[in-house]
């Protein structure tokens, strides 16, 4: 089975996290002025819809740094009648200030990301491609589930900034929102 392009940046991205999380952990000078922790986390959304979530992250003190990639099919009901099968491949840098040094109770987010998206009209025809950049902004309270592992259920809105507007689909234009709110719960793994 052939690799699609999508699936081989999705590797090298979560590759390059990877490295990134263990540079970061191993550098015994910055761990003694600083605690600096890291994780993996799970989002539920994207499961639900047939899709998939990967997300790395460091941090110190009431700071973290994700980065995140996630592929989500939307619901037909989420999206205008005239349409069908949205799917989103995203990939976001987010920081995250929590309330809290020990990472519980309430944090705030907000990044950059990128959305490379396909659709359709209600007449199945053709399949659409276009791309987008969104401003997002999160709010979230994450509940210690032992030790190291968390829960943490979310909101956010992402604001189309830049991309494709107009898309043609058969006889529709399609244009992204402005305004995209979601909501989920995350799973997550940190150390120490």
């Amino acid at each position: 089975m052939r690799a699609t392009r999508s699936t081989l940046k999705t590797i090298h991205f979560l590759l390059g996290l990877i490295l990134l999380v263990s540079i970061l952990k191993s550098n015994p000078l910055a761990a003694q002025q600083s605690k600096i922790r890291a994780g993996l986390e799970l989002d539920l959304l994207p499961y639900a819809t047939g899709g998939y979530f990967a997300c790395g992250f460091v941090g110190i003190e009431q700071f973290r740094v994700r980065a995140l990639t996630a592929s989500v099919n939307k619901p037909n009901w989420s999206i205008n009648n005239n349409y069908r099968n949205n799917h989103i491949q995203a990939y976001a840098l987010v920081l995250d200030i929590y309330q809290n040094k020990d990472w519980k109770g309430w944090w705030l987010g907000g990044g950059i990301v990128y959305w490379q998206s396909n659709i359709q009209s209600k007449e199945l025809l053709e399949t659409a491609h276009f791309s987008n950049f969104l401003l997002n902004g999160s709010l979230g309270y994450q509940i210690p589930l032992g030790k190291h592992f968390y829960a943490s259920p979310w909101a956010g809105i992402s604001l189309r900034v830049a991309g494709n507007k107009n898309v043609p689909v058969d006889q529709y234009h399609y244009t992204l929102p402005f305004i995209n709110p979601e909501a989920s719960l995350k799973l997550g793994y940190r150390w120490p």
